[in-house]
């Protein structure tokens, strides 16, 4: 198996069977993992701030760094890979309340409520969701099989 590690701002896409995507230190930002197991194609997000209307030169540089641009950038590269919607698995991790103790910019909250509005949208139903919280968390996607795995700071790594 080749890992194949998504930074912050990141998205990687594979239909690669023997790839593993995986991405580390989701605190407020959010993954999202989605994955069509007939296609047999994964793809794997994370994203930092919600709107990319707070600085749209970075957004036009880096779209993955931004919920509203990088997630449709997510879907429609898996459907150019073969994905279908109705097929797909979704999982969501992170928006946790980090380094923000007075709750001012609450940056996962934000984050996790521009997902949630974009999915009721757009009919996109999640298969698991793990946010908030003070913790952060790594998601890893096995392209080949679907199989996830969640490691929350302070636990081990655990199939989802």
């Amino acid at each position: 198996m080749k890992n194949l590690v998504v930074g912050v701002a990141d998205m990687k896409l594979s239909d690669d069977p023997e790839v593993v995507l995986v991405t580390h230190s989701l605190g407020s930002c959010i993954g999202l993992a989605i994955h069509d197991p007939v296609a047999k194609v994964g793809g794997l997000l994370h994203y930092m701030l919600p709107e990319s209307s707070f600085d749209k030169s970075k957004a036009q540089k880096n779209p993955y760094m931004f919920g509203d641009t990088g997630i449709p950038l997510l879907f429609k590269g898996a459907y150019g890979l073969g994905a279908k919607k109705g097929r797909l698995r979704v999982i969501v991790a992170g928006a946790s309340h980090i380094l923000d103790q007075n709750g001012l910019f609450n940056i996962g909250k934000r984050n996790h409520t521009l997902l949630r509005k974009m999915f009721w949208k757009n009919n996109v139903m999640i298969d698991f969701e793990d946010v908030g919280g003070t913790a952060n968390r790594t998601i890893k996607l096995e392209v080949g099989t679907g199989q996830a795995w969640l490691k929350t700071s302070g636990t081990g790594l655990r199939k989802i």
